[in-house]
């Protein structure tokens, strides 16, 4: 699989990574339900069989489980680039906040190698720009920690380019985490062309609109879904965005029919697609998934079927 210059790093990666929200289960806001740990185990060793060198994770998902899970994967075998964040910290309830604090974010890198098992982070993150008075303060923790060797890159994930322009004032940032797919396509207008005029080096989550452009979705799997999985109540998974939403998907389904590739690999190539991306985290929790979805690091839409999919963008704002 080719790679990917990433940013201004010296990091080189695949066009697509391991994301490791979902492996992290559920019992809390923003949890998948029940996950079973050997099923995701097999999945992330499959992925790196395969040719992917990173993964990306956050103490958040799972509330520290997701760090956990990887820790176990990756452990007695050549390793990947490992990205994890900061800035959300929960209570011996579950109950979690945002802190960008000094104090925090040193507890928290402490606490995310030890779960991570390993003696440095390749890429850490600020997970979100929240609160917002505290960015510089948070900012500046990271090159503290980058300088003591505890990180080798530092870089934020869901800033506007003015939280950007404030980070970098401080130090460098050398890469961005947005959402950004054919359901979050408002990256395109600001963020994604400052990311480009500025080297920045961007990895975007959520391709596949969190299982919704998958091919797979239906308003009878949104029901069954367990009342611990987030996106049983999000509005795009519920009227009157999920009959449009499936539309979408039907068309990603039709392009990807000649190709003998499913409607995921169609929507991961469209962000792929855009100059300033340099690579889309793809949330596997499955062997079968990585085997199915694996295609659309070296897949290139054409022309004429990116021109399909933006008359229907077009057409149903």
């Amino acid at each position: 699989m080719h790679t990917r210059q990433l940013g201004r790093t010296d990091i080189r990666i695949t066009p697509i990574g391991l994301g490791a929200w979902a492996v992290g289960g559920g019992g809390y806001r923003y949890g998948w339900g029940a996950q079973d740990d050997q099923q995701s185990i097999t999945a992330i060793k499959r992925a790196l069989d395969l040719g992917i060198n990173w993964i990306d994770t956050a103490p958040h998902y799972g509330l520290g489980h997701s760090e956990e899970v990887v820790g176990k994967a990756i452990k007695g075998r050549e390793r990947p680039y490992i990205f994890t964040k900061c800035s959300q910290v929960w209570d011996d309830k579950g109950r979690v906040s945002r802190s960008l604090k000094s104090a925090s974010l040193q507890r928290e890198v402490e606490a995310s190698l030890r779960r991570l098992d390993i003696d440095t982070i390749d890429l850490y993150q600020i997970h979100f720009p929240d609160p917002d008075l505290d960015i510089e303060e948070g900012w500046s923790t990271l090159a503290k920690l980058k300088k003591e060797g505890k990180v080798r890159h530092i870089g934020v994930s869901n800033f506007n380019v003015e939280q950007l322009r404030r980070a970098e004032r401080i130090a460098p940032v050398e890469t961005l985490q947005p959402p950004y797919s054919l359901i979050h396509g408002d990256m395109e207008k600001e963020v994604l062309p400052y990311c480009q005029q500025h080297d920045i080096g961007v990895i975007v989550f959520s391709p596949m609109a969190s299982g919704l452009l998958t091919g797979t979705m239906s308003a009878q799997r949104v029901q069954q879904m367990p009342e611990d999985d987030w996106r049983k109540h999000d509005p795009k998974f519920q009227e009157p965005h999920l009959s449009r939403n499936l539309q979408l998907a039907q068309l990603l389904t039709d392009i990807g029919f000649p190709h003998n590739l499913p409607a995921g690999v169609v929507a991961i190539a469209w962000t792929l697609r855009h100059p300033a991306v340099t690579g889309a985290i793809v949330g596997f929790r499955s062997a079968s998934q990585v085997e199915e979805l694996i295609p659309a690091a070296e897949f290139r839409l054409s022309e004429r079927e990116l021109w399909q999919i933006e008359e229907f963008l077009e057409n149903n704002p």
